[in-house]
Formats: structure tokens, sequence, C-alpha cells
């Protein structure tokens, strides 16, 4: 079957009667019909706020189903561009600008920091669900206006990606892309309209909105949308809801098999499969997990500028290998050298990949675009190589990010806030091995007047998101450089790493 055209596409794939969406902890189950009304309600509702093709709507809406209905009707009005419900307002203004959001989708409740930064900016509007569990605009300025339905090439979804040296850089996705990754990720698992998939990933990243829901909706199957991830009611609901396959980054992984105690929580009997991706995941969690819970862990690898998913490994009887992410799913997956040639199989070199999924450019950045893309070619910025079977093994990050449970941190970013404090004369940021998180955030700074370790681990809880706070600082008394004068970020991280532990 040909690669669906966008997301409308995608959702209207399963029949009228087939639920799509179950709402646990409220006992809601909605079909795919009533899905479909929902978003088509709120995109005329945002065409007749104004909103036109390619107009950015921000929304700032905790996981669950008015997540999913605000982000799939801002992709048909206009451009979706989801936010973090974490940041702060400092961030919420960043974001807001660059992104040239036209308006603000929030929940009733909440989202406090959101509303401040763009308050006397850009027009506000509320999400509400009603007791049924249909979403719909609280307060649409006006009468609706048939949206304009969007084609392939439309920018379906704009995230930003952060870069190790620069500001966040935006990505815009197609509708075209989206569909190329939905139905590659369902190709992959074999999906089918009875499969029910547990969606335990955010709803601003393309982890949760990609592979855990949209895959979904192109099968025809079901997600269940737990309010937020709790390892005391996981299983219960995997067990009342029939799940049959989750995907999730490592730290939730390790958290379910700490609650599980080494026996096999019921309703496991049901899962065909569990995905991991996001983050590398020990060769030791793959096999306990299997142990415990009784079912094949299929790591995958994936992200923000290939819609999500490269590579994958396989379900059985195909060969799953511990410490590879699998072959290319649906899309070429190479090895490059610094000067565009292409490493045979066994050479460690830069990880590059073609497919329909793939993004074309970032967004306004032609030196990002050009950097990014070698002959038709995309530059992940990690390492690694094929074995002879054509599997992918990660062995390392080009680019410096820092890779805190699934959650990629700029240390540039964290950098420029550290900075901003008036002691601070010299900062830098880097990652330090962590048990639970992969990694966790650190930096030194070179102080211009005395201050407290506390005081400046305070100024940046103020201003940036918990998963991008410092949680170790050192003061010292020079950084190192280059001859040119760029701070050696690698040889600071190397020179920290075992007190940081």
């Amino acid at each position: 079957m040909a690669y669906p055209n966008g997301l409308l596409e995608v959702l209207r794939m399963a029949p009228d009667d087939r639920i799509a969406v179950v709402l646990p902890e409220a006992g809601i189950s909605v079909t795919y019909k009533n899905l479909r009304e929902q978003v088509m309600e709120m995109a005329n509702a945002l065409a007749g706020a104004g909103i036109r093709r390619g107009d950015r709507v921000a929304t700032v809406v905790p996981s669950g189903l008015p997540a999913i209905v605000s982000f799939l009707a801002a992709s048909i009005a206009g451009t979706a561009a989801p936010l973090n419900p974490g940041y702060r307002e400092d961030e919420f203004s960043f974001y807001l600008e660059d992104t040239a959001a036209k308006i603000l989708l929030c929940p009733a409740e909440g989202a406090d920091a959101a509303r401040k930064a763009a308050l006397g900016k850009i027009p506000i509007y509320t999400i509400e669900m009603d007791a049924n569990g249909f979403v719909r605009l609280a307060d649409a300025p006006g009468p609706p206006h048939t949206a304009e339905l969007p084609g392939p090439d439309d920018i379906a979804l704009v995230l930003h990606t952060s870069g190790s040296t620069g500001r966040p850089k935006r990505v815009p996705i197609r509708h075209s892309n989206i569909g190329a990754s939905a139905k590659n990720i369902a190709d992959t698992y074999s999906l089918t309209p009875n499969d029910v998939a547990l969606c335990a990933m955010p709803l601003f990243h393309v982890h949760g909105l990609v592979a855990s829901v949209l895959s979904t909706f192109y099968s025809g199957g079901t997600v269940v949308l737990p309010g937020k991830f709790s390892p005391l009611s996981f299983w219960r609901i995997v067990r009342e809801c029939h799940v049959t396959w989750y995907s999730a980054v490592p730290t939730i992984h390790q958290l379910l098999l700490t609650r599980a105690g080494g026996e096999r929580p019921a309703g496991a009997e049901n899962l065909r499969f569990i995905r991991s991706c996001s983050a590398a995941l020990p060769p030791e969690m793959m096999q306990s997990m299997e142990q415990v819970f009784g079912a094949p862990v299929l790591e995958a690898y994936g992200m923000t500028e290939a819609s999500h998913q490269m590579c994958s490994n396989p379900l059985p009887p195909k060969d799953r290998k511990a410490g590879s992410v699998g072959p290319g799913t649906g899309i070429k997956v190479s090895i490059m050298d610094a000067a565009g040639n292409h490493l045979p199989q066994g050479e460690r070199g830069e990880i590059v990949i073609q497919g329909p999924n793939v993004v074309s450019e970032y967004e306004n950045n032609p030196e990002a675009t050009a950097k990014s893309f070698t002959n038709g070619w995309f530059r992940t910025g990690d390492q690694g190589y094929l074995d002879k079977d054509g599997y992918l093994v990660l062995t390392g990050r080009i680019k410096e990010l820092i890779n805190r449970g699934g959650e990629k941190v700029a240390p540039r970013e964290i950098d420029e806030v550290l900075l901003a404090h008036p002691a601070v004369a010299e900062a830098v940021a880097f990652g330090f091995p962590h048990p639970t998180w992969g990694e966790e955030v650190a930096a030194a700074v070179v102080l211009r007047s005395p201050e407290k370790e506390e005081a400046i681990l305070a100024f940046c809880k103020e201003r940036l998101a918990e998963f991008k706070r410092p949680k170790k600082l050192y003061i010292v008394e020079q950084i190192p450089r280059t001859a040119t004068g760029k701070i050696q970020r690698g040889a600071v991280a190397a020179s920290f790493a075992g007190a940081a532990k």
C-alpha cells in the first residue's frame, strides 16, 4: 500500500465504529467517528479564529485526549506547535516567538507560565473536555469557518530540536513525512485493528505522537491514554484494557521493572512486544524485561528530523540484537565519513539516512540545512556502524547533546542561563552518567564575584524546565578552550565525570 498523504488520511483509515481512544481513569471510549468529528469541529473553530494553512497554533496541553484533538485540529487548519507544559515563562516566550505562533491553546487550569508569556502578544483560547469525552474550544472567537484541508506538502507539525552549539532549530514536518512514518512503524510491528497501544510518552514529542498514537490510528487499533504515567497503575491498566504493546524510554522501563519485583505482572501475558526508543537500552535491562514481562523487547532508533522512527529490531522470529537498534525501517541507512564517502559494513562513521519520512530542511536556517545534508542524505550527528546483517549499532554522539531519559538537552541553552547570572563570568554545561536517567545535567562555572552554589542553582530553577536544570555545579578557576577560543566541552565533561557520579 502507498504511503498516506497526511494526517487526515491516517485518521480516516479505520471504520467509524471502531474504538480509537480509551481514557481509563474516566471510563470513556471514543470511536473513530467521534474522534474525527471532534477534530474537524476544532479545526473549523480555529479557521473561524483566522488560522490558515501554515499559521502556527501553539498548544500547551497535558497528555490526554485534548492533546490529541488539538494537535490534529491544529495540523489540519494550520500547523501544530505543541510545547512542553514543563517549560518556564522565559522558555515559552522564546518558543512562541520563534515559531511565530498566531494563537495559544491551553486547558482551563494550569499552563500559567505559558499564559503569562503569551498575554498581550497573541490570543489565548481554552480547551475543555466534557463528561462524555468531547473536546472543543470553550471560547471560540466567532462562527466556525470550514478549514481548508491540507495537502501532503503542507507543514503539519513544527518542533524544535536542540543543537549543541546554538539555539534550538525548527524542524518543519510535512503531512507526507508523518504519514510515511506512521505507516513504517505500523508495518515494522505488524500492527492490526486488534492491537491496543498504551501511550506512556508525552504528546509534545514525536515518540508519543507518532509511534504510540498515529501508527495505531493508521492500523485502526486503539490507543489507551492514562492521564499521566504511573508505575503504580500501569499494569492494572494493561490488564483491564487488554494492552498488546507499549513504547517508552528506558527510564520508564526501569521503573516498571522495579515495581514488578521479579514477578510477571498480571496482564503482561497480552503483550505482543515492548518497544524502547529515544535513549540507549542497556542489554542487561532488555534481558531482565524479557524474563520478567515475558514479551520480546524491541529497541528502536528515532529522531525529530525523521518524523521519529529510522530503525528498529524486528519482531520474532527475526533476530533482535541487544545493543543494536536494528535495520532501517522503510528508509535507507548508511555510514558516512566527514568527506561524504559511504563506508563499508563494520566501519564507524556518521549515521546518515534517506526516506519519505525525513524532513528536507531546517526552517529559516540555511546554514544548519547545508551542514546536515550531503548529496541528499541527512546527517544525524550520531556515530555508529552497520553489522554484517545490516543492523545499526550506535557508538556515540557526534553532537554534544545531553540525553536525560529521552529528553534531549542543548548544553548551550543552559550555558546562556548561567551566564545571565551576574556572578557568573564563564559557564559550560555537560552530561554525566546517571543510573536512572542515562545522563544528568551538570555545569562548571567561573565566577566574577563570590556567590554560593545554591543561589546559582536556584537561579536556574526559575528559568529552566526541571529536566534541563544542572543538578551539580562546579566552581572552577578556568574553563579549557581551543586555540581559537572554543570551549572544550568534552574535556570539561571528562574531567568531572568521576566526581559527578
